[in-house]
């Protein structure tokens, strides 16, 4: 079985938030899968998609203060500033983070760890809305 749906997700300010329930939601045929891979890519250049801890809000703080201290807004070195302070340095993190990720299905679940949780990773202090192409692939049973 193939698959794939577009997912809007809302407005989010800057910082690491946790979307696993939406990308879940958004693909109501992983129910059926026995196994297969859910891919998720986010259409996107100034934001990005992680892997993490799904528990602390802690993590989720010190993942975006450390990216921030990284790659800082109006680093004088920039050439592309046209955008705002925020948006060179929300491309760099974007690309150090990747777009997307390719995750496990096996009983109908996305067969993540038991602290796992998907980040959409917001790099912009107003990015807008973020679409997740969500395609999956698998075996139904």
């Amino acid at each position: 079985m193939w698959t794939q749906h577009d997912l809007r997700l809302r407005p989010l300010p800057r910082g690491f938030h946790l979307v696993t329930r939406e990308v879940v939601a958004g693909v109501p045929e992983l129910a059926r899968v026995r196994v297969g891979l859910l891919h998720v890519f986010l259409a996107h250049t100034s934001a990005s998609l992680a892997l993490n801890e799904n528990a602390s809000p802690d993590v989720r703080r010190d993942f975006e203060r450390y990216f921030s201290h990284l790659v800082p807004d109006g680093w004088p070195g920039f050439e592309h500033t046209l955008e705002g302070a925020d948006d060179m340095p929300a491309h760099i993190k974007a690309s150090l983070l990747g777009p997307s990720l390719t995750l496990p299905v096996r009983g109908g679940r996305l067969a993540l760890g038991t602290w796992q949780g998907i980040y959409l990773c917001e790099h912009r202090d107003r990015g807008g809305a973020r679409r997740l192409v969500l395609t999956l692939h698998g075996e139904e049973g």
